[in-house]
């Protein structure tokens, strides 16, 4: 059963994907956004599931244009340095998901995380004075 737009109330929504812009501190990001628009007014209704579409892209965006790492490099520097995400989140803190949510886009790093991973990324050896237990 077709379902009437709630926005001009004469068209029908229809599953399509759209070309959209969006804005962030003054960067533009296009990406294919899926949902429900309608046939004549092109208004449209994105749902939960929708936006999961297309959160790591806005999430890496954020990133580039704060100076963090994307959550592509943040996974590559992980295994690079061979670690599991449940590893990574004891040693940087964040708990046993951090690394999961860093890496899927659903959470930005903190700053200090981001930094020291990038120090790991230039120098791979410092890893094991980090995870070295020392004595009190």
């Amino acid at each position: 059963m077709a379902t009437r737009c709630p926005f001009c109330g004469q068209g029908v929504l229809e599953r399509w994907t759209v070309c959209e812009t969006y804005t962030y501190k003054g960067h533009d990001l296009q990406v294919n956004q899926p949902g429900e628009y309608c046939n004549r007014c092109d208004e449209g209704i994105i749902t939960g599931k929708d936006m999961k579409a297309t959160e790591q892209a806005f999430h890496d965006l954020r990133a580039n244009v704060d100076g963090l790492l994307t959550s592509g490099a943040v996974r590559r520097l992980r295994t690079r340095l061979k670690l599991s995400q449940r590893r990574a989140g004891e040693i940087f803190g964040g708990g046993p998901n951090a690394f999961s949510r860093y890496e899927r886009g659903v959470a930005m790093q903190p700053k200090a995380v981001d930094t020291l991973l990038r120090v790991l990324d230039n120098h791979p050896k410092l890893l094991a004075e980090i995870t070295t237990p020392r004595a009190a």
